[in-house]
C-alpha cells in the first residue's frame, strides 16, 4: 500500500510561502538553557492531532514505551476535519462502491472496503463503544431515479465484499420509506455502518495519548524541517515572542491530511472542503441512524433530535479543493433546499449551525503511507474516510517507524 523513496534535503525545507528562514540562525535566542537542555529532545515527532497523528503517536508508544513522542499541532484544536466530520462509521454506500468500480480495479476496491472496516475495529476496541458514542441505529442511501441503476448491482457488490464482509452490506428497504418520510424512489439499507460522537471519539484520543505519556502541543505553526545525519530538526513559529524555535527528533511523520501538501509538495494531495449545517431540535423527527445519497457526495445523520447534514463538494469541485474555511454559501443554500425537498418535506427546521472541515484526496482513494527518507514518514490522503481508515493507516505507519 505505500512506497519507500529516500529523499533528505540537503537544506532545511520551507514552503514556498514562508519567509522566514533569514532567522533560522537566530532561532534560540530566547531559549533558556533548561528548555534547550531538556524539552526540545524526541524519539519522535508527529505533526497533526488529528485521528491519524494521535492513533500513530498512541500506537508507538505501546509499542515503544521509553521513547519520548511529541504531537505538534498548529492550531488549539485539530485543523482539517478530525473534529469537524459529522461522524460516520463507515464502510461506503452502494453508488460510491459502484463509481468507485468504474475507476478502479474490483481488488483495489475490497482492500479499500477492508481497511475501512480494520480501522473502524480498531478504533473501537482501543477506545470502547461507550467512550466514542458508537451506535448501530441504522444506515441507509436514498436512490434517486438518476441512480436507480444501482438497484440491479445489489447482488454482485454484496457477493464482491462478501469476502470481508460476511455477511450481504446491502438490501433493498422501499418499505420503510414512508415512515422516514423521505422524497426518494428507493431506499437501501446498509448492513455494516454505525454512527460515533465525533467530539467524544477525540475527547477519548486526546485522553488516551496522554495516559500514555505523549506529549501534544497546540499552537505549534510548523514552518519547515531539515534532515541531518543524527536526527530530524523541526522549526515552530512562535508567534507571541517573534521568533522560531526547533525540536530535535530521531523520526518526524507528517500526519495532517490535506495540509501535508504545504511540506511535502510533491506528494499527490488535493484538499475538499467539506460543508455541514445542524439544524435546530425537530420535534417528532421521523428517523434515526446514517444515511447517504448521491455516490456519498451528500450525508445526513440525527444527532440529539436534530439533523445533521454535510456534503455537495460536487456541486462546485473547483471552488471546494481549498484549504479555506469559509462557508460556500450556493452548497449551503443547496443543503437547505434538499432539506425541504428530499428529507423533511413537510417539516419546518431552522438552522442552528454551520462550518466546514478539509479533507484530502488525490487522483486514487487509496491512503499515502511512505517512508520518504530514513527520518521521514507521512500518512495523509484520507479520502474523506478518516474516520474508518485512520486507525488502521497510524498502525501502518507505526510499523515503518520500528
Amino acid at each position: 500500500m505505500w512506497e519507500v523513496r529516500w529523499a533528505v534535503p540537503a537544506v532545511l525545507y520551507y514552503p514556498a510561502c514562508c519567509a522566514v528562514r533569514k532567522n533560522f540562525g537566530i532561532f534560540l535566542k530566547m531559549i533558556s538553557y533548561w528548555e534547550q537542555q531538556s524539552l526540545l529532545q524526541y524519539d519522535d515527532i508527529i505533526l497533526g492531532s488529528g485521528i491519524t497523528g494521535l492513533s500513530a503517536a498512541i500506537t508507538l508508544k505501546e509499542n515503544y514505551p521509553q521513547r519520548r513522542i511529541a504531537v505538534l499541532e498548529r492550531g488549539i484544536m485539530p485543523t482539517g476535519a478530525s473534529t469537524r466530520n459529522a461522524g460516520f462509521a463507515c464502510i461506503g454506500s452502494l453508488t460510491e462502491i459502484l463509481a468507485d468500480l468504474k475507476t478502479m480495479p474490483a481488488d483495489h476496491v475490497v482492500a479499500l472496503v477492508e481497511l475501512r472496516k480494520a480501522g473502524l475495529h480498531m478504533l473501537r476496541q482501543r477506545l470502547g463503544d461507550q467512550r466514542i458514542g458508537y451506535r448501530e441505529n441504522g444506515s441507509y442511501e436514498l436512490i434517486s431515479e438518476k441512480e436507480a441503476y444501482a438497484l440491479a448491482h445489489i447482488e454482485e457488490v454484496n457477493q464482491l465484499l462478501w469476502p470481508i464482509l460476511g455477511m450481504p452490506a446491502y438490501l433493498p428497504a422501499n418499505e420503510k420509506i414512508a415512515g422516514f418520510g423521505f422524497n426518494t424512489k428507493a431506499l437501501v439499507e446498509n448492513n455494516c455502518e454505525g454512527e460515533l460522537h465525533t467530539g467524544k471519539m477525540m475527547r477519548a484520543l486526546i485522553d488516551l495519548a496522554i495516559e500514555r505519556g505523549v506529549e501534544i502541543k497546540t499552537g505549534c505553526e510548523v514552518l519547515g524541517y531539515e534532515e541531518a545525519e543524527n536526527g530530524v530538526n523541526v522549526v515552530v513559529q512562535r508567534e507571541w515572542m517573534n521568533e522560531t524555535i526547533s525540536f530535535t527528533a530521531q523520526r518526524l511523520a507528517i500526519c495532517t491530511n490535506a495540509f501535508a501538501k504545504q511540506l511535502l509538495p510533491a506528494e499527490d494531495i488535493t484538499p475538499g472542503r467539506g460543508q455541514v449545517l445542524v439544524t435546530q431540535p425537530i420535534p417528532g423527527l421521523p428517523f434515526k441512524g446514517v444515511y447517504h445519497f448521491d455516490e456519498g457526495y451528500y450525508y445526513f445523520r440525527e444527532i440529539d433530535g436534530r439533523i445533521l447534514f454535510g456534503g455537495g463538494r460536487n456541486l462546485d469541485f473547483e471552488g471546494e479543493t481549498t484549504t479555506s474555511f469559509e462557508l460556500n454559501m450556493r452548497i449551503q443554500q443547496d443543503l437547505e433546499e434538499k432539506l425541504r425537498t428530499v428529507i423533511i418535506p413537510d417539516i419546518p427546521f431552522t438552522i442552528d449551525m454551520r462550518w466546514a472541515g478539509i479533507m484530502a484526496f488525490g487522483t486514487t482513494k487509496r491512503p499515502v503511507v511512505k517512508q520518504l527518507s530514513p527520518r521521514l514518514f507521512v500518512a495523509a490522503r484520507m479520502g474523506g474516510m478518516g474516520v474508518a481508515i485512520g486507525s488502521a493507516v497510524a498502525k501502518q505507519l507505526a510499523e515503518l517507524m520500528d
